[in-house]
């Protein structure tokens, strides 16, 4: 069976068409990724990857409006191979790359969340506010450890704010070597606990980088080799974090990890209403209106920043948010997942 030649031709054929131009030869490219498909389909009957690239390239037809007639392009020529795979090695570094090639499919994607008080949206978009003071694990698997810190959002108050957050990128032989990235109040860096702004010397190195989007207060970090993205924020006198990874990285992990705040959301020891009752430090309608003119759509992210307006008196709590339903906009797979009611 020979569907990983005809996946890896679809990739190459595929890798620099961008924009809204790329109509017509992506359909030409697709036409000759169904057309090896059937070739191959008399020794791939039984192969998973060949049934999964049949249904792929339907969907991607369809969505992208491609005719079943019409050219098709010569495969292209392949350079002599540098592993008994006939895969560049360093592309076990480009993870979306890497799966499209095994799967004849982009890979899933998964996003999680803490802003706030904090407030947690997990990967399976469950939605809470936690009492969590101390330090606990927002994820935990096989590929990255995040820790965040919390303390009082205000003397004598059950709300509480994440002050650090400290997110390991734990080494793959291949790719990187282990990176720590911490962040704390008024110190977001943009580099890693060594210095560096990259996973490294290792050949696949610059597969995790860091880019400083605004000066100490919003950095992004791109590990492609794992098809993950991290935002760490600053608003006022909290951190927020927000992650868009892959489906297989974020199932990675055992029951022994079985506590993270991504994957589980708040014990229900430590959840909250966002409902605060007694004198807020604002009224509600003030923190309402505040809210509403960075959150017009009346859902848990606006929510979440009336609770902690009126919680801390802070109002640059409306931007931490406002920030999180940024990066929600920007990180969810599924649009209409953005906003949740409830």
């Amino acid at each position: 069976c020979k569907i990983l030649r005809c996946n890896s031709e679809y990739v190459a054929a595929t890798l620099h068409l961008r924009g809204p131009d790329r109509g017509a030869a992506f359909c030409t490219a697709l036409r000759s990724y169904s057309l090896c498909t059937r070739r191959t389909a008399r020794t791939c009957r039984g192969d998973l990857a060949f049934h999964s690239a049949v249904h792929g390239i339907e969907d991607l037809m369809i969505q992208n409006n491609c005719s079943k007639e019409g050219p098709t392009a010569p495969p292209r020529p392949r350079p002599p191979a540098p592993n008994p795979h006939g895969f560049e090695s360093l592309d076990i570094c480009d993870y979306e790359r890497s799966f499209l090639y095994k799967h004849g499919r982009p890979p899933g994607f998964q996003h999680c969340a803490a802003f706030g008080d904090p407030h947690i949206r997990t990967f399976h978009d469950d939605f809470h506010t936690c009492r969590v003071e101390g330090s606990w694990p927002l994820l935990d698997n096989d590929y990255l450890f995040v820790q965040a810190t919390s303390s009082p959002v205000a003397k004598g108050s059950n709300a509480t704010v994440t002050s650090k957050l400290t997110i390991i990128f734990k080494n793959m032989k291949e790719c990187i070597d282990q990176k720590v990235y911490q962040a704390e109040l008024d110190n977001v860096p943009a580099a890693f606990q060594d210095g560096s702004v990259n996973g490294g010397a290792r050949p696949g190195g610059s597969s995790l980088v860091i880019w400083e989007r605004s000066p100490g207060r919003h950095v992004e970090i791109r590990a492609a080799y794992i098809g993950t993205t991290i935002a760490v924020r600053q608003a006022g006198r909290q951190l927020s974090f927000s992650i868009r990874a892959a489906e297989e990285v974020a199932r990675a992990f055992t029951e022994e990890q079985d506590l993270q705040l991504c994957v589980g959301g708040c014990p229900h020891s430590q959840r909250m209403s966002r409902s605060p009752r007694g004198r807020g430090r604002v009224p509600a309608e003030t923190a309402q209106a505040l809210c509403r003119e960075m959150l017009p759509v009346e859902d848990v992210y606006f929510q979440s920043c009336v609770f902690d307006v009126v919680t801390s008196g802070d109002t640059n709590f409306t931007m931490a948010a406002h920030g999180a339903l940024e990066d929600a906009r920007l990180f969810l797979p599924d649009a209409e997942k953005l906003h949740i009611f409830q």
